[in-house]
């Protein structure tokens, strides 16, 4: 099965904790805090992997947290930071948040994109030290990670996308003109999944087409089995119309134009190449009076007999539009991925430190609610003192 949606929820690893330590060398009863800070949380980290093909290995690993920060420890030393994690998806994934929003679309083999950033670690008891506060006896904890749940959308890269009805002979297309080797019968619905292929040509220059399975009368509005798949052709610079010649072709063109239209995304603006297939069907060559400034160039050919395919095979490399080159200043470099990522929320307007006897809360003062969790996180245990203003309360 071919999988182009996934849900997975990530956790970035939590700071780790301040040192709560002082100097106890011979000769020097009396040392001073040389607690060190803690290590910063690790990252959760999606990379575009050009070798993964869909989101199959996302059903049975929906959680990706990161390594926690390693604590200070005493001699000022640092704590470790956490360890990252990598979610690797295949290249032109979209990752969009909870509120169906864009967070970061990755397009480019190898990219990179923090999906959850680590906390930051706790400041160590040295940090504290003044010139009348002497021997701090507190520490910070460390920062929380963020966490959120993603859904992880899939839209292939294509130079070319074949479209057509169902059993116009799109898969045979692709097998003849491409590395590709799609399943090929004598019965619609053939192709249940999108397939890839890349036709290369004598130069050396190469494209990728992609076959989508076949559309019917509604699939904009969730008919047939193509709907799912529209949005593989969103990425595609040309849009390649396989017809039957068998039937009538100027309607089987107005079936599948209208609904790319109705699905949207700019489909029906796109450059269109008409391929009438299976002319070794019928006694006269088709006619297709369709005056159309999209419609680049129609071939008519028989992937049965080959008669035609080597024409459109070679013309295919001079109709896909190139890539829109965006100018560069000197120095400069494009990023290969976009991030939408929203500002982040406001953080709570405390903190907590550890102290020889428990926990100190200081800032704004927070709810029990809040309060009770940032304690959980921190590591609070039953008995442990925790001190809040000029109160003084006992973690149960």
């Amino acid at each position: 099965m071919f999988h182009d949606r996934a849900r997975i929820r990530v956790r970035a690893g939590r700071g780790g904790d301040g040192g709560l330590s002082f100097r106890r060398e011979k000769h020097v009863p009396k040392g001073g805090p040389d607690g060190g800070d803690g290590g910063r949380g690790g990252d959760v980290v999606i990379v575009a992997d050009p070798d993964r093909r869909d989101l199959t290995g996302f059903r049975t690993r929906q959680l990706f947290e990161a390594g926690r920060g390693g604590p200070g420890r005493g001699r000022l030393k640092h704590g470790a930071d956490g360890d990252d994690v990598q979610v690797r998806v295949p290249v032109g994934t979209q990752v969009v948040d909870e509120d169906g929003r864009l967070v970061a679309d990755v397009t480019s083999p190898s990219a990179r994109v923090v999906l959850a950033r680590g906390g930051g670690g706790g400041r160590g008891n040295k940090r504290f030290a003044t010139p009348t506060r002497r021997a701090p006896r507190f520490a910070e904890t460390g920062l929380p990670g963020e966490e959120a749940e993603l859904e992880l959308r899939l839209k292939l890269l294509a130079d070319a996308a074949l479209v057509g009805l169902p059993n116009a002979g799109k898969s045979s297309l692709l097998a003849r003109i491409s590395n590709a080797r799609p399943k090929v019968a004598d019965y619609p619905f053939t192709t249940v999944a999108p397939v890839l292929g890349t036709v290369e040509a004598p130069d050396g220059r190469q494209l990728t087409v992609a076959d989508v399975p076949g559309l019917i009368e509604g699939a904009s509005e969730g008919l047939g089995l193509g709907h799912e798949f529209l949005a593989h052709l969103e990425r595609a610079r040309l849009l390649v119309h396989v017809i039957d010649v068998s039937g009538d072709v100027v309607a089987a063109w107005r079936t599948i134009d209208r609904e790319l239209a109705e699905y949207g995304a700019a489909l029906d603006e796109r450059p269109q190449a008409v391929v009438l297939n299976k002319i070794d069907l019928v006694a006269e060559m088709p006619d297709f009076p369709v005056d159309d400034p999209r419609i680049l160039r129609v071939f008519a050919l028989s992937c049965a007999t080959g008669a035609g395919v080597e024409d459109f095979r070679r013309a295919l490399f001079g109709l896909v539009p190139q890539e829109p080159r965006v100018p560069v200043e000197p120095g400069e470099e494009l990023a290969d991925f976009l991030v939408y990522r929203p500002r982040p929320p406001r953080g709570p307007g405390f903190r907590i430190f550890r102290t020889d006897r428990g926990f100190k809360v200081m800032g704004e003062a927070p709810d029990e609610e809040e309060l009770e969790a940032a304690l959980r996180a921190a590591g609070a245990r039953k008995g442990d003192e925790v001190e809040v203003g000029d109160e003084t309360l006992e973690w149960a």
